[in-house]
């Protein structure tokens, strides 16, 4: 097997980062490899075996080229500053440039103990894997900024919790695993020095046309912002939460990262948290936007001294800027709501029709999924929301056709729901892979109705329904 390696983290002064050494996995065994992902990263499988994959993909045997390194970061964790976090179970073998010319992370989570386990094991139980690979890929598949999956391994190991379980290792890939806790990490040391090498670093990462700009750190601010609220955005449009939205989840890069007590609604409810560890419902559905405008104060704060020698002038520029937070995500929110509803030209006063049709969601205790992917058969149903509907459609002036396929387009037949996931785990964990690779499949074509679909289109039966979700840590 080939991995085109081409590092550069590892160039970065020796504060941002330890060197790590995978744990030798005790027999493992592959559960998935992306082999579609794997051409788009340039890797060449070559005619290496399943069990030399796990081998590599476990972390059991270090490929030609890898620097395994873990980051340092801090973050803040359900609004409290860790001052020092870092990789506690994921270690970074390297980087690899793409066929489309994108710079990619290689990551392997569950691998073992770093310097920053804080006392961890640095493992992670097999189900959390399996859960990280079906939905970040399923987030890709509906269009959703993310990270990605490569590789799946049994480690053939137990992993401690509650409990003994079987234990796996994911192979995660970023466009960068930079967070808003990395910079926090050299703010809260008064490191100016090194938060400017990451400020220039995440530059040539996400935005090199902003190398040359004079006022690059705050330009560098804004990207961040708006990347955030649109990632927010597309959230709220498949019923996504998050669960966790510690500031250290937060990459600067605009992609979902961490797939730990994350879940997607079955019945629509905007204060539904399914994260076992949120006890007070910080990061609940409703909540993500405002989330994201508290972290965004956060990287503001650490910022503020590469905007603006003037600490004064630099907190107003920054406050001005993540002020109009609220905003930028309410107009991504509109564009993504008023699409799912089948209108090409969205306007302010089509907010009230949106949260009318949420409303009645949430009023009936209707699925969410379900109930947009229904519109496209509704054109013609009675009853005043959808009187007012067809006005508002009628005055775009498009063809029946032309709606159906783009309601269709955009309104998924399938999700990852709770319980399929659920099953797809205890199923995995007992030996069988039957129903993880079906879902899977149908995972992977969300927007396309088909026979094979019809198992996962349904919301859970009331001995299925899942209530909380667990992070695995």
């Amino acid at each position: 097997m080939r991995i085109p390696f081409d590092n550069t983290y590892t160039q970065l002064p020796a504060e941002f980062f330890s060197a790590a050494t995978p744990s030798a996995a005790k027999s493992p065994t592959l559960i998935a490899f992306n082999e579609g992902l794997a051409r788009e990263l340039g890797i060449e499988r070559g005619e290496i075996s399943e069990a030399e994959l796990a081998e590599v993909f476990s972390g059991a045997r270090v490929p030609e080229g890898a620097d395994p390194i873990a980051t340092v970061y801090a973050g803040h964790q359900f609004g409290n500053p860790v001052p020092r976090l870092g990789d506690g179970r994921a270690i970074l073998l390297g980087e690899v440039v793409g066929q489309d010319g994108r710079r990619y992370d290689l990551q392997l989570k569950g691998a073992g103990r770093t310097p920053y386990s804080r006392g961890g094991d640095g493992l992670s139980p097999q189900g959390p894997v399996v859960r990280e690979y079906l939905v970040s890929e399923a987030m890709h598949a509906l269009g959703i900024p993310t990270t990605r999956a490569l590789a799946a391994v049994a480690t053939g190991g137990l992993a401690y919790r509650d409990r003994a379980l079987p234990g796996a290792v994911l192979t995660r890939v970023a466009t960068s695993h930079l967070r808003v806790g990395t910079f926090e990490y050299f703010a809260r040391r008064g490191d100016r020095e090194q938060l400017q090498t990451l400020l220039e670093y995440a530059i040539r990462r996400h935005d090199p046309d902003l190398l040359d700009e004079e006022e690059r750190a705050f330009e560098f601010f804004l990207r961040v912002a708006h990347r955030l609220a649109d990632l927010v955005a597309r959230w709220n449009g498949v019923g996504f939460i998050h669960g966790v939205m510690n500031t250290d989840n937060t990459a600067v890069s605009g992609e979902t990262l961490d797939f730990g007590p994350c879940a997607f609604m079955d019945t629509y409810s905007a204060g539904a948290v399914f994260s076992s560890i949120d006890r007070m419902g910080r990061y609940r559905f409703e909540n993500q936007a405002p989330i994201g405008i508290w972290n965004l104060a956060v990287l503001a704060e650490c910022l503020g001294p590469l905007v603006d020698e003037d600490e004064a002038r630099a907190a107003a520029k920054l406050r001005e800027a993540f002020s109009h937070f609220g905003s930028w995500f309410k107009t991504r929110w509109r564009h993504v709501m008023t699409a799912k509803l089948g209108i090409a030209t969205p306007e302010p006063s089509d907010d009230s029709l949106v949260e009318a049709f949420l409303e009645r969601l949430e009023s009936q205790g209707l699925d969410y999924t379900n109930s947009f992917r229904a519109l496209s058969s509704e054109l013609d149903a009675a009853g005043p929301w959808h009187e007012r509907w067809r006005a508002r459609l009628a005055q775009e002036g498009r063809s029946r056709e032309d709606l159906v396929c783009s309601l269709n387009a955009v309104n998924p037949v399938v999700i990852p729901r709770n319980h399929q996931v659920e099953r797809a785990i205890v199923e995995a964990r007992e030996g069988s892979l039957e129903h993880f690779r079906a879902l899977e499949s149908a995972l992977a074509r969300p927007f396309e109705d088909r026979p094979e679909l019809e198992p996962f289109k349904a919301p859970p039966a009331p001995e299925e329904v899942v209530s909380a979700t667990f992070c695995g840590t």
